[in-house]
């Protein structure tokens, strides 16, 4: 029996959330004591194992900014990161064995100057590059964060990687740990949960009524702008320019994401997408869910047709994990994390990011939903006849 402490910067419902809890999970039915902290952690918008005492999670920090006048957004979190680290080996009393931090290296030397716990640091992907470009001032202001995260990330007992794509990445980004010689450790599933009975219909899940033989394609994703969200959206239109009209009446696209209100670029990127439906003359074809729980995602999961997946170069991307494992095919990018899960052709089609080419692969999913409806009516109405 092992103590893990998963030292997490912000608890919400992301991919690298649904990583560390399923990786907690998994700890516990292994028989470890398991313990998450984090600097922040909403009951309304996070997942189910950490808001019903499956998992202990303890909140320290959240007093302090995120940012400073909506600026030093990185510096604010590196800051809360060390005093929730601080919190953890100083205060908490949890006397972790080993810590598994993710995305904000800055607490690896907290915890290696003021414990004995063996640290394991888990990359998504350098943090630097999550940050937008700027002028010379945002150099200046990068500059020390860059150079403190390169030097940080180094220092950790073992470091991990999401995927061989993001492992080529963190050698490109951080030149001077060339000796370290990152893991690849795929994210995996909680297939337990894709396993269990939901009880709510497509009705319930989205609000609108949608005819039985819909034919419904899936996008979901965080409303941020990287995920380039707007591809689905444009291959819609586009698809209904290849589509038979009687076809495309069946077609419905749900758009199902994670929204934060204490995030402006998620409200500002929700009415950018309700705009580009508009634009495209898609009212009526398109629904945006923010925030879906757990179950109405495992419900959209099940009753798509497949998963639209729009981001370029994502880093590892769990939702196509989820998607093929429920049997849907998986429409992405020919880039990234995307490229070592999906089997073009067989699990789905790695197209490239612009509406044409995801049409295209719509298309086919579309035929072939269409062909299966036909064979299964001309099969129900023999039925009779053969017995």
């Amino acid at each position: 029996m092992v103590k893990v402490v998963f030292l997490h910067p912000d608890l919400g419902i992301g991919g690298a959330e649904r990583l560390v809890v399923d990786a907690g999970l998994a700890l516990q039915q292994k028989g470890h004591l398991v313990y998450f902290v984090t600097s922040h952690h909403d009951p309304g918008h996070c997942f189910s194992e950490t808001r019903d005492g499956t998992l202990k999670v303890t909140v320290a920090g959240d007093w302090l900014p995120r940012s400073v006048f909506g600026h030093f957004y990185a510096l604010c979190a590196y800051l809360r990161m060390v005093y929730a680290a601080i919190y953890l080996v100083l205060f908490s009393k949890l006397d972790p064995e080993v810590v598994f931090c993710d995305q904000i290296s800055v607490c690896v030397p907290v915890i290696k100057l003021l414990s004995t716990a063996k640290v394991l640091f888990y990359c998504h992907f350098p943090d630097q590059l999550l940050s937008k470009p700027g002028g010379r001032l945002k150099q200046l202001y990068r500059g020390p964060l860059n150079w403190l995260e390169e030097t940080t990330t180094g220092q950790a007992d073992v470091v991990m990687v999401n995927s061989k794509f993001t492992s080529g990445v963190f050698s490109d980004t951080f030149p001077r740990l060339r000796s370290v010689q990152p893991k690849v450790l795929y994210p995996s599933l909680n297939t337990d949960f894709f396993d269990t009975k939901v009880h709510l219909d497509l009705a319930e899940v989205t609000g609108v009524k949608l005819p039985k033989n819909v034919i419904l394609f899936l996008s979901i994703n965080r409303y941020e702008r990287k995920k380039n969200l707007g591809l689905a959206v444009s291959a819609l239109a586009q698809l209904q320019k290849n589509l038979d009209e009687p076809t495309f009446a069946k077609v419905h696209l749900v758009m199902a994401g994670g929204y934060d209100n204490r995030v402006d670029e998620n409200i500002q990127h929700f009415e950018e997408l309700q705009q580009l439906v508009e634009e495209h003359g898609l009212q009526g074809k398109v629904t945006l869910l923010r925030s879906p729980s757990d179950e109405a995602k495992l419900v959209l999961l099940r009753r798509c047709v497949a998963l639209v997946y729009t981001p370029e170069n994502e880093h590892f991307g769990i939702v196509p994990l989820e998607a093929m494992y429920l049997g849907r095919p998986v429409i992405a990018a020919n880039s990234g994390g995307p490229k070592e899960t999906v089997v073009h052709g067989h699990t789905g089609f790695l197209c490239p990011p612009e509406p044409q080419g995801f049409a295209a692969a719509m298309v086919k999913v579309a035929n072939a939903t269409e062909s299966l409806a036909l064979v299964w009516r001309v099969f129900l109405f023999y039925q009779p006849v053969v017995r």
